[in-house]
């Protein structure tokens, strides 16, 4: 018996690696023939643009994240320009990426780089786990593009891909199976050309074995890919949780006082943190809001008492990933200067566009010029 299971578990192993190798070389022919997609920051080998490119991309579709990749290239062609610049200049350049600790983590990276390395990247994946913001799967791409060194990218479309080919049955969510496909796809990953076969196995996803309606009948994978023979392409990779998503609401109160408007900026933690807004009263659910209302909320949370109330517009609605946040903003126009906290600011009516504001102001103020 021992011999015989010895063979068996022989034959596994050897099975395995064959699966592996066809994957691997396959993968890297089909990127040398055939692959076609083109982005600014492909083949770069300087560590700041990876970096700023990775950041952008992360919970970003490169087609949205390529215009903001050239922004912020062409504003801040080194790391040294992004560390020195002004923290509302760049704030205001990353509006409507969203995640906008992403871009707090931007600038701080830049500053710990330019002041306690000299404005020289980190070279070892280590070291570059160590910056703020920046994941293992970031690290990895920035260690195997930059320094060619051999540590394998796992974003979504990577899951997907190795899901699906090595048919993966179990919820890749669930914390051991993700384990296995980080050390499935570290041994996956050609030692010689790391940075190239990271960059392939990304585009085959993106473009080849697609969330929905996935290439398959010219795929060059398919002869040995677990999901097509078992015509389960469209079922994996399996997800088992949802996010279930809570829903706030924003009255935000538009005031007008001669040439100026009363703003102030998110400091505490919680969602767009750094970015501008106006004076806000949140409630538990969605307010009909009338005079009396109004009135009440001016008089006794502001102490105003001497207003016009010109415009409340109907609801607006943001989407984010744990959140849904309903706005109405209420027009209010000021006689006499009122009494603000001091985390209220005036400000003057032409420079507000200046500002960096959550998408869903935005879009009140777009509509409301």
């Amino acid at each position: 018996m021992p011999e015989d299971y010895s063979a068996d578990e022989g034959l596994k192993l050897f099975m395995i690696h064959t699966q592996q190798s066809f994957f691997t070389k396959q993968l890297l022919h089909w990127n040398k023939k055939k692959n076609k997609r083109m982005m600014p920051w492909k083949g770069e080998k300087d560590p700041y643009k990876i970096w700023l490119s990775e950041i952008i991309l992360q919970q970003t579709r490169v087609e949205q994240g390529w215009v903001y990749y050239e922004r912020f290239i062409e504003k801040f062609p080194v790391i040294q320009d992004l560390a020195n610049a002004n923290m509302d200049v760049v704030f205001k350049l990353w509006e409507g990426l969203g995640y906008y600790s992403r871009c707090r983590n931007l600038i701080l990276t830049a500053k710990i780089i330019v002041d306690q390395f000299d404005g020289t990247f980190p070279t070892s994946y280590d070291d570059i786990l160590k910056l703020k913001g920046v994941g293992p799967y970031t690290a990895a791409a920035i260690a195997s593009f930059a320094y060619n060194l051999p540590y394998a990218v796992v974003d979504g479309n990577v899951i997907r891909v190795l899901a699906r080919f090595f048919g993966e049955n179990k919820p890749v969510d669930d914390t051991t199976v993700k384990k296995k496909l980080q050390l499935l796809a570290q041994q996956l990953v050609d030692k010689n050309q790391p940075g190239i076969y990271n960059q392939a196995i990304m585009d085959f996803g993106a473009t080849i074995c697609k969330p929905s309606i996935p290439i398959c009948d010219t795929c060059i994978l398919q002869k040995k890919c677990e999901a097509y023979m078992q015509k389960k392409v469209g079922l994996w990779p399996i997800k088992s949780k949802k996010i279930k998503k809570s829903n706030r609401f924003f009255a935000y109160f538009i005031i007008h006082w001669k040439n100026t408007i009363c703003v102030m900026e998110r400091s505490k933690k919680d969602i767009w943190q750094n970015l501008h807004e106006f004076y806000l009263y949140e409630t538990n659910e969605k307010e009909n809001w009338t005079t009396e209302s109004i009135q009440q909320i001016l008089i006794t949370q502001l102490r105003i008492n001497d207003f016009y109330i010109d415009a409340v517009t109907p609801w607006y609605k943001q989407v984010l990933s744990h959140q849904i946040i309903h706005a109405a903003f209420i027009e209010i126009t000021y006689n006499r200067k009122p009494k603000i906290s001091v985390s209220h600011k005036w400000i003057d009516k032409k420079i507000v566009r200046q500002l960096a504001f959550p998408k869903i102001i935005n879009s009140y103020l777009q509509q409301s010029t």
